[in-house]
């Protein structure tokens, strides 16, 4: 797997540091983490590694387009490795739970807005909140009780 992330670092202009590999490495490997997630995999992984670097090491995965950040609203950020469709994601407001939804027309942008007012317009992105099914089980769980 080092070899495959090793060459996907230098497709992207990227040099090949043990940071970006462990941070490359996370997210690859846990669809969603936090960047709380990532430091303490890459912690585990090499050692000492600060707070600090890991968010750089973010920045420019996402700015080189190997890693998607996802903003989504009162949500720590979180990062994954699928990157290059226009997919969306389904979030649990009680438990934060993150699931991927592919994207209803199939391609890039699903949806259009009314009026674009001149904007040429390559991305959409939407978040579905909601409760996962876990929840839904735990709450009527409780309401039954």
């Amino acid at each position: 797997m080092n070899k495959d992330l090793s060459d996907r670092l230098r497709r992207h202009g990227l040099h090949v540091t043990a940071q970006r590999l462990a941070v490359l490495r996370a997210v690859s490997e846990h669809p969603h983490i936090t960047a709380d997630a990532v430091l303490d995999l890459a912690q585990a992984e090499l050692g000492a590694i600060s707070r600090q670097a890991i968010y750089d090491a973010l920045n420019t995965l996402a700015d080189k387009n190997l890693i998607r950040r996802i903003q989504p609203m009162g949500s720590p950020t979180r990062y994954e490795a699928r990157v290059g469709d226009n997919h969306h994601h389904l979030i649990c407001r009680i438990c934060g739970r993150v699931e991927d939804v592919d994207c209803a027309v199939g391609a890039a942008p699903c949806l259009m807005p009314s009026d674009a007012m001149g904007y040429e317009i390559d991305e959409a992105e939407v978040i579905y909140w909601g409760r996962c099914p876990a929840c839904q089980a735990q709450a009527d769980m409780h309401n039954q009780t």
